[in-house]
């Protein structure tokens, strides 16, 4: 009998991970850095038990998986053990190149490498650790496997770290409107001409789904709060890295150090095994330790950005239908530049920020959410919908945010 280590998520109950290769990839170090980031960046700002870690999830997902693969099993797909074990490892897996605060790092520590690279070097990393154990795994999130609807399983319109981290996120900061019906839409998955497909019953299902998605994304992942303190997080790294190359000697972990110091970019990454090591030692906390100690910085832009950060003196945030005037803006620079007494430049740079947010429920351009009816005919969710229209599924919502220290 196979032994198991056995999890009490909050969210599924008790989920299972037997030893052997999949024990291996939970308990790996690259995977277990993954409890010290938190899944939802700063939106703890705003929904204060949103101090769910990336590990949480990616566990979830794991199991949603495991009920995904059995489910289509007892439908006829044909599934081999192997496959199962290595589309599992897959989804454990698929959040590792994560920095801190999720997509901050990208923006202002590491430059022309995407989280997702990331993932996959790591999971080479991991893959060399284990004795090449997890080919198959990476050959399925690579969608270079020959059964395409496994690597939908990991990556798609409707694969199960989206199914997981609705519900995650819907239960761990309390709006319910994310409480999808994951188990539901489990079932009512099938496989047809190696694509996966939903079965007609569920199309209130997913209806739910697209729904409760575009709700999360405005409420919780965009909302007003949670931008700008992202904004100012950005904005303090940046200024930390201009401090440092300045000469500048800052207070950082040597994690933080090395991103701080030097210009990380994906052929640092891809030519220097140091990088990647020194990654994984980077999390949540090298970030937060540097911003207490950074608060007190005779720096007046470094201060006064991580002392808000710190005490929750965020960002004052404005939204307009329209885009905001030049004339505002820069009227609006120039006090926050008197205010604190610093360059106009410095104000535009660091102490104000405006973007364009857009976000829709469903796009038909990419993988496709299907309907698959009892004839064996199928139909894009778009069209099979009798409540949502195509053009309400693929408009998309555009908000133009305003983020500036406040006066």
């Amino acid at each position: 009998m196979t032994k198991v280590k056995i999890i009490n998520d909050p969210v599924f109950g008790f989920i299972n991970i037997p030893k052997g290769l999949l024990y291996d990839v939970l308990t790996h170090p690259v995977l277990q850095r993954l409890s010290r980031i938190r899944q939802l960046g700063l939106s703890s700002f705003v929904y204060p038990g949103a101090q769910h870690t990336r590990l949480q999830h990616s566990v979830g997902a794991y199991y949603l998986m495991c009920e995904a693969v059995g489910s289509l099993r007892a439908k006829g797909v044909a599934v081999t053990d192997d496959e199962a074990e290595a589309v599992e490892a897959a989804i454990l897996m698929h959040d590792v190149g994560h920095g801190p605060f999720s997509h901050v790092l990208e923006n202002t520590l590491v430059h022309g490498i995407s989280h997702e690279d990331i993932s996959l070097l790591l999971m080479e990393k991991m893959n060399a650790d284990l004795d090449g154990r997890l080919d198959l795994a990476i050959r399925i999130y690579r969608d270079e496997y020959d059964k395409r609807f496994l690597h939908q399983l990991v990556s798609s319109q409707l694969d199960m770290d989206r199914l997981d981290y609705l519900r995650r996120d819907s239960f761990f900061t309390g709006v319910t409107e994310g409480n999808i019906g994951s188990a539901r839409i489990i079932k009512m998955l099938n496989v047809l001409d190696d694509h996966l497909v939903v079965e007609k019953k569920g199309i209130y299902s997913i209806e739910n789904f697209l729904t409760a998605r575009r709700l999360m994304y405005w409420q919780v992942y965009l909302h007003k709060t949670s931008v700008a303190a992202e904004k100012m997080l950005i904005n303090v790294l940046s200024r930390a890295s201009w401090l440092a190359a300045q000469g500048e000697d800052l207070f950082c972990s040597p994690a933080l150090r090395y991103f701080l110091y030097d210009r990380i970019t994906g052929d640092t990454f891809r030519e220097h095994p140091d990088c990647l090591d020194t990654f994984v030692q980077l999390d949540d906390n090298d970030i937060w330790c540097a911003l207490k100690v950074w608060a007190s910085h005779p720096d007046v832009i470094l201060s006064t950005l991580a002392e808000g950060l710190v005490n929750r003196r965020l960002f004052k945030v404005k939204i307009e239908a329209d885009p905001f005037s030049d004339d505002y803006i820069r009227q609006l620079t120039r006090d926050i530049a008197r205010s604190l007494g610093i360059p106009v430049a410095d104000a535009a740079r660091y102490m104000l920020t405006h973007t364009t947010l857009q976000k829709d429920m469903y796009s038909a351009t990419d993988d496709k959410i299907e309907i698959l009816y009892p004839d064996g005919t199928v139909c894009d969710i778009a069209e099979a919908s009798d409540m949502l229209n195509v053009s309400l599924l693929e408009r998309k919502v555009r908000k133009h945010i305003l983020c500036h220290y406040r006066l």
